[in-house]
């Protein structure tokens, strides 16, 4: 861990509570149940170890999708992510997709990233290959699907800043958008999945 890393790690509660201010805080959620035109379980990803993730095998679990990076303010959500996921491990899945969009935060290689995630902050949720999660002609194919209502359904909003969460139901649905600034423990995210 970097000086910059120990540095936001201390500094995470008090740059939780600034953040909450404007789109970082945000809560989207799809009050109409509307159904993707292209399923969610059609997608896939490369997991950092390289092996193909098919989202077919996701169904019948919540999925939480969450667009991540080493060095940031919200870094500190890696071990909330953890929490939540072995807490949760029987109705949720948490998909990690480390991306390096935002001034410079995620430079490490796959390999990188998955040993300070696991040395740091214990992570064992699966983390995809990095990629881009902004809008863009390299953007992820599932983050295309995520930020594209002709592809979702309802939500055209892509990532602000580092981790934002995006929430998908058992039946493949997108449900809601949280801002980086809302914690993965947060009542909004835990009463999603419990419901």
């Amino acid at each position: 861990m970097t000086i910059r890393q120990a540095l936001l790690k201390f500094l995470y509660p008090l740059l939780m509570r600034m953040a909450k201010i404007g789109q970082k805080g945000g809560i989207y959620e799809n009050k109409q149940n509307i159904h993707p035109p292209i399923p969610f379980y059609e997608l896939k990803a490369e997991l950092n170890d390289g092996q193909a993730l098919s989202f077919a095998t996701l169904k019948g679990k919540k999925v939480l999708v969450v667009n991540t990076a080493s060095d940031c303010g919200f870094t500190g959500q890696y071990e909330e992510l953890q929490k939540l996921w072995e807490q949760h491990q029987k109705k949720l899945i948490i998909l990690g997709f480390p991306a390096d969009d935002f001034k410079g935060q995620e430079k490490g290689s796959d390999q990188e990233i998955a040993q300070f995630c696991q040395r740091n902050y214990g992570v064992t949720f699966p983390l995809m290959k990095k990629s881009q999660v902004i809008k863009g002609s390299e953007q992820h194919s599932v983050f295309r699907w995520l930020t594209d209502a002709s592809k979702n359904g309802w939500n055209n909003q892509a990532p602000h800043w580092n981790f934002n969460k995006y929430m998908i139901n058992e039946k493949g649905m997108l449900t809601h958008c949280f801002g980086s600034a809302v914690s993965p423990q947060s009542h909004e995210i835990v009463s999603v999945i419990q419901a």
